[in-house]
């Protein structure tokens, strides 16, 4: 029996929403981007990397033909003519939004029709009844920050008072969802996750998708550092997904990284935590080495989004491009007859844009294994095609949304 694998590179769009006006994104191009970035020298770090971006693997799996497809340009340095290795295709999200879990859901099969609820730009973010809802709830002498703020950031502005006071850092951003920050020795890991399912509750009205918990260490603003025990308070999604229907027809679903905490539990049967893209995507290679036959392992790859596209940093995110493109053959090394493996992303962050949020683009779809036959499928309309692509291939009845393009 088959099995299959799907990578999300957390954040890794390639340009080209047709909806990106509506969100402030049209231009935006993680990927075309940064290869300009690096084309020109702009990626180059002392010792970390420098010169054209280097993505020979996902070239030949046909990244290049992706990010042409949805934007009309390909990548500057990028082979116009690879010897193709996979099947490739460029996905268009339907779901509202551009965050996380919207993204994942709608690749497992799952499209959101609602919208989302945000917490306007401004000081304060939150509802007056919601503060003083979280404080008499959570039994806290008050919170800090309550805005929108890059994570670091009001960890730098707020660390140390936060530290003094007993007081969480809560803050927002364009996404719909509200982080919370806390010491993990001074307030308690498990305080602060107690306190993330408390507001988890209370923002439940305001149709907020995700309550995430921040802790960091450190003893003062110079020191501070956001640890690798996030965690991720998600509503459930509004159908059961890809992940939903494997369990239930007694199929093993190996859920890496921040997977489960998007799916809100729901669907995965074993769950691996790792902290990094390295360690998270050893986890993947383990997995390759062990899942049963029959089995969905669903991987996220967080360092994109969180270290390098919130941060608008070019030369981190290249370099970890270039590092998971080295990687690849070791995946591709461990799979067996029958296997697929996706490789794609949830929306994008172009760390070129204005501002430090996601960015609405296409994704790249990278399809490969010992039986796919290579080709380039062109536009997807919708990421459902994705779920429904490895249904087929695990033998599942179609969903509801979305279709297979498995076969010409």
């Amino acid at each position: 029996m088959p099995r299959a694998f799907i990578i999300v590179l957390d954040s890794f769009g390639i340009g080209g929403a047709p909806d990106a006006t509506d969100y402030g994104d049209e231009g935006a191009a993680t990927l075309g981007h940064i290869a300009e970035a690096c084309f020109a020298g702009a990626g180059d770090r002392d010792g970390l990397r420098a010169g054209p971006l280097r993505l020979p693997n996902m070239e030949h799996l046909g990244l290049g033909l992706a990010a042409r497809g949805a934007t009309g340009t390909l990548p500057a340095g990028f082979d116009p003519d690879p010897l193709l290795e996979g099947l490739c295709a460029h996905a268009v999200e339907t779901s509202q939004g551009k965050d996380t879990p919207s993204g994942h859901w709608e690749i497992a099969g799952v499209p959101v029709r609602f919208d989302w609820g945000y917490f306007p730009d401004t000081e304060p973010a939150f509802p007056p009844e919601l503060t003083e809802a979280i404080i008499r709830e959570g039994k806290l002498p008050g919170i800090l920050g309550n805005k929108h703020e890059s994570g670091t950031v009001v960890i730098e502005q707020f660390g140390e008072e936060s530290v003094r006071t007993g007081k969480p850092i809560c803050y927002t951003s364009a996404d719909s969802v509200l982080q919370i920050a806390a010491h993990e020795a001074h307030f308690g890991l498990e305080r602060l996750y107690d306190l993330c399912v408390i507001v988890r509750r209370l923002v439940d009205p305001y149709r907020i998708g995700r309550v995430i918990a921040r802790p960091f260490l450190g003893e003062t603003a110079a020191d501070f550092e956001r640890t690798g025990n996030r965690k991720d308070y998600a509503v459930q999604p509004p159908e059961p997904t890809l992940l939903d229907r494997l369990k239930d027809a007694g199929r093993e679903v190996i859920a890496i990284g921040k997977i489960d905490d998007i799916f809100a539990h729901c669907g995965t049967t074993q769950i691996v935590k790792a902290h990094g893209n390295e360690a998270l995507f050893a986890e993947t290679l383990s997995a390759a080495d062990s899942a049963p036959d029959g089995s969905l392992t669903f991987a996220n790859l967080v360092d994109f989004d969180q270290l390098f596209g919130h941060r608008r940093d070019v030369p981190g995110y290249a370099d970890a491009l270039e590092r998971f493109d080295r990687t690849l053959p070791q995946l591709q090394a461990r799979l067996k007859a029958g296997d697929m493996v996706v490789i794609t992303a949830d929306h994008g962050n172009d760390p070129t844009w204005k501002g430090t949020d996601h960015t609405r683009e296409q994704v790249p779809v990278l399809i490969f294994g010992p039986s796919v036959e290579p080709r380039f499928a062109g536009r997807r309309d919708t990421f459902t095609d994705i779920g429904e692509t490895v249904a087929e291939h695990l033998g599942l009845e179609p969903g509801r949304y979305g279709k297979s393009f498995l076969k010409a």
